[in-house]
């Protein structure tokens, strides 16, 4: 049977070391998963209210990039155009556009819904402090 000495113990300090890297690249990959969602900016204003809690909701987003977004999921324009003219006249639709996108991408989008005679819209903004 062998001993160790006294004063020799099990050295752990590599151990820690390993576990260190691990933890660092679970955060690195953890900070990815969560900034895969879509990122707006929204512009502020000083009459902002809480939405409307409605039964039927369509979220319509454009990014900065002017990309739109239906439920956070990306699409072109003719699947928007085709979406907003199927769209029940029940359904309440959130109208998001980040602060740096082009006011044409927003316009397009409200007249897809006049086309449609849909009325049941709001323009979300964060409210100004």
């Amino acid at each position: 049977m062998l001993k160790l000495p006294k004063n020799e113990g099990l050295n752990l300090v590599p151990f820690i070391d390993i576990m260190l890297v691990l933890l660092a690249m679970i955060l690195s990959i953890s900070t990815f998963i969560t900034y895969n969602q879509m990122q707006i900016k929204l512009p502020t204003s000083e009459n902002s209210q809480n939405t409307i809690l409605g039964d039927e909701k369509l979220s319509i987003n454009i990014n900065s990039e002017n990309i739109f977004f239906i439920n956070d999921k990306k699409i072109n324009y003719e699947e928007l155009k085709n979406r907003i003219q199927n769209l029940n006249e029940n359904v309440i639709v959130e109208l998001r556009s980040d602060k740096n996108a082009k006011f044409e991408s927003f316009v397009r989008i409200i007249d897809l819904l006049k086309e449609k005679k849909h009325e049941k819209f709001i323009i979300i903004t964060e409210k100004k402090l």
